[in-house]
């Protein structure tokens, strides 16, 4: 993704946020996401990769928020919206980026209005080069607080 068609939500920040500003922050990512983005969503288990993706796509208009659940065991989830296909990835278990070719990934790329990958060093080349990296992690003493890092 070119630098001009990077919203300001995206701009390299480095922020503390308490879960319920997460949720705030992921709902005006969503509704500035510049089309085709892809946020690759790095953190270890239980940093709010997952409450993140939910609060774009609420941001993003997805229909039927329910449907927002982390695809761990399926790999990926799409969801319809008022902007288009959201996709929702979840790398975790991938054992090899080949098993995303098998599931057209480049194809659904393509489609998209916006792309959100959990775990995406598992995805290696298959990652687009200019997917925003978006880093989360728990600060210690405090389960409710997280940091949010976007470069």
């Amino acid at each position: 993704m070119s630098e001009e068609r990077r919203c300001e939500e995206l701009s390299t920040t480095d922020e503390t946020l308490t879960l319920d500003q997460l949720v705030e922050r992921g709902r005006a990512i969503g509704a500035t996401l510049p089309e085709g983005t892809v946020l690759a969503l790095h953190g270890e288990l239980g940093a709010g990769k997952t409450t993140l993706v939910r609060a774009i796509c609420e941001g993003l208009g997805v229909y039927d928020l329910g449907e927002v659940t982390s695809p761990t065991f399926a790999l990926l989830h799409e969801y319809d919206s008022a902007r288009g296909l959201v996709l929702h990835a979840d790398l975790y278990r991938l054992r090899s980026p080949g098993e995303l070719e098998q599931l057209g990934w480049h194809e659904l790329l393509h489609r998209a209005a916006a792309v959100m990958v959990e775990w995406p060093e598992r995805g290696g080349e298959m990652i687009p080069p200019d997917a925003v990296p978006l880093q989360l992690a728990h600060l210690p003493g405090s389960h409710d607080v997280r940091r949010m890092c976007i470069r």
